[in-house]
């Protein structure tokens, strides 16, 4: 079953966002022009106050345009207070679109088989998502009310003075100018930043997940290492970010001032030659000291931090929601397309897998045949390697050299709609989605009936889980009861069992339950005709299966129970420990 790819995060994101919250960003407009009131109308009161009442000797009058200010200033709290609300009904549903675009981008980037590190998949999805959400929030309170605050001041001075808005809005058109630059070198640290952000998290996650193997390996120092590099890489780029920002600061700050240095120098010739009362220069002061120097101010810093933060961090976010680039091996080469397999047989060929460059393969020079139908367990120490070769059988990875082919086909040149249909892999830790019992069952094969899924509920052992839940329509998951984790392998398998796979791997599937189920779902599997791939979690899984894949670097072996116990120490050593745990 496809699902459409997820849109990019990027301007079309938001602007689709805003036409379906059109409700909110129309409020949101609204209010803030009304929220702008007193930029608007503070220097016009003010001249009024002088020129109407205190210099015409009529103190009452001024008083009252005074008394108007205090009251646009109540006005003006009173609908921040209203605004905030309609901003959290813009902010919040945002972060959902943000977290559901970069989930959808990272299962379609794996199923495509990109290789994200896993650190990086989570400094998306938590610390960069609520950046943006944080980053959305401040500047609808601060740069939106700062932007109108700026245009509501330019608009009552031209009103108050057209002569001192001609000469004091050119300072400002020049230091805007003047910082756009700055603002796209600054943005390209905030990039660099965050990219040595992602390196940080992902080697710090990788790390302390290993951390009991770099101890046993005496790899302390050669890790310190790597992190301390990684460490320097993310300070150097935060104090480049700091330094790009210092500058524009200082720039800012010389250009909010030059505005007042003009109107003080014009204002002597303004006043002799009648073109500006006194009034009408304290007007005009107090707009340019309190509403547009202090608001360019703001605005220039507000949007060389957070605006720069908000598009970096989007562009960042944009680019783990594209489809993953062609890795060696990932699609098709120069000239081929994607096609079926003739069959679902399985071939590998000196395959070799290892999880990153210079890393020792966890794979190496694998040779296997599975003809369509066949049964093979597979077993070895932990680490060996064996989830690995699900994987790779699976599609959602490719060997980094060998050959590895679905019926003829290599697996480049594999069509991903036929791989999903023909291939299903269950991990240990099964899934269950939140819905109903028959959406789970059926998930993989959206059209089965009922009574398909009910005999495969009873052939791998889940019939009574199904009855004991209430049937086919009962809730679970987060809607429902909890289940254990035998409950959801149970679940999992006759989701498996159901669907049209040709080719089913079982990663430790059954190891939370007991032998006997876990052997009646085996057989299940087994008498499906399905080609079966059980990673063993009880070596009784061995003893059921015609063929036995012992895998552990140069000690890979494969061949039948019998054949093994005489032929692979390893494989007899693994028999005896379990005989004697089961014994015990």
């Amino acid at each position: 079953m496809s699902e459409a790819a997820p849109r990019p995060i990027d301007r079309h994101l938001f602007a689709g966002f805003l036409r379906q919250h059109r409700k909110a960003a129309v409020a949101v407009a609204g209010w803030s022009l009304l929220e702008a009131v007193p930029a608007l109308a503070s220097g016009l009161l003010v001249a009024a106050a002088l020129d109407r009442g205190f210099l015409a000797g009529r103190p009452a009058e001024g008083f009252f345009w005074i008394g108007l200010l205090g009251a646009a200033m109540v006005f003006r709290a009173l609908m921040t207070r209203t605004l905030t609300p309609w901003l959290g009904r813009i902010v919040e549903p945002l972060r959902d679109e943000l977290v559901t675009a970069v989930a959808a981008g990272a299962v379609h980037r794996a199923a495509a088989g990109a290789r994200d590190t896993a650190g990086a998949g989570v400094a998306r999805l938590t610390v960069q998502v609520e950046s943006v959400r944080a980053l959305v929030s401040a500047l609808l309170r601060s740069a939106r009310q700062l932007g109108v605050s700026l245009l509501m001041a330019f608009v009552g001075l031209a009103a108050l003075s057209a002569p001192v808005a001609a000469v004091t809005l050119p300072p400002v058109l020049l230091t805007l100018l003047l910082c756009a630059p700055r603002l796209r070198a600054l943005a390209r640290r905030q990039r660099r930043q965050l990219r040595a952000e992602e390196a940080l998290t992902a080697a710090a996650g990788e790390t302390f997940d290993g951390i009991r193997d770099v101890v046993a390996c005496g790899a302390r120092d050669r890790v310190a290492d790597v992190l301390s590099a990684r460490i320097t890489d993310h300070r150097d780029a935060v104090r480049a970010v700091a330094r790009t920002a210092s500058a524009n600061t200082l720039l800012v700050s010389l250009g909010s001032h030059l505005p007042l240095l003009v109107l003080l120098l014009a204002a002597p010739r303004l006043l002799d030659r009648g073109a500006l009362s006194v009034g009408e220069l304290l007007g005009a002061t107090s707009y340019l000291v309190g509403g547009v120097a202090p608001a360019l101010r703001a605005l220039v810093s507000v949007l060389g931090s957070w605006g720069v933060q908000l598009a970096t961090v989007l562009g960042r976010l944009s680019r783990s929601t594209l489809p993953a680039r062609r890795t060696p091996g990932q699609a098709p080469g120069p000239g081929a397309s994607p096609r079926p397999p003739r069959s679902p047989d399985l071939s590998l060929v000196n395959v070799g897998y290892a999880y990153g460059p210079g890393a020792a393969p966890v794979i190496d020079r694998l040779s296997l045949d599975l003809p369509a139908g066949s049964h093979l367990t597979v077993v070895g120490p932990s680490g060996a390697g064996k989830s690995t070769l699900t994987t790779l059988l699976a599609g959602l990875a490719e060997p980094d050299s060998g050959r590895l082919t679905l019926g003829g086909v290599p697996v480049t040149e594999v069509d991903r709609a036929w791989l999903h249909r023909a291939v299903t892999l269950i991990p240990q830790e099964a899934y269950v989605f939140t819905g109903t019992v028959r959406d789970n069952l059926r998930y993989l094969r959206p059209r089965a009936r009922d009574a398909d899924l009910l005999a495969s509920a009873t052939a791998v052992g889940a019939r009574a889980l199904v009855d004991r839940l209430g049937g086919l329509d009962a809730p679970v998951g987060l809607d429902g009861p909890p289940l254990s984790s035998g409950e959801r392998q149970l679940v999992a398998l006759a989701r498996a069992h159901v669907s049209p796979a040709s080719i089913v791997l079982l990663d430790e599937a059954c190891c939370h339950l007991d032998p006997a189920a876990e052997e009646r779902a085996e057989r299940a599997f087994a008498a499906r005709g399905t080609t079966l791939v059980v990673v063993a979690h009880r070596i009784s899984s061995a003893l059921r299966a015609p063929r036995v894949l012992v895998l552990d670097g140069e000690r890979t072996a494969i061949g039948t129970h019998a054949q093994l116990l005489d032929e692979s120490p390893l494989y007899a050593d693994l028999v005896g420990h379990w005989v004697a745990a089961t014994t015990a």
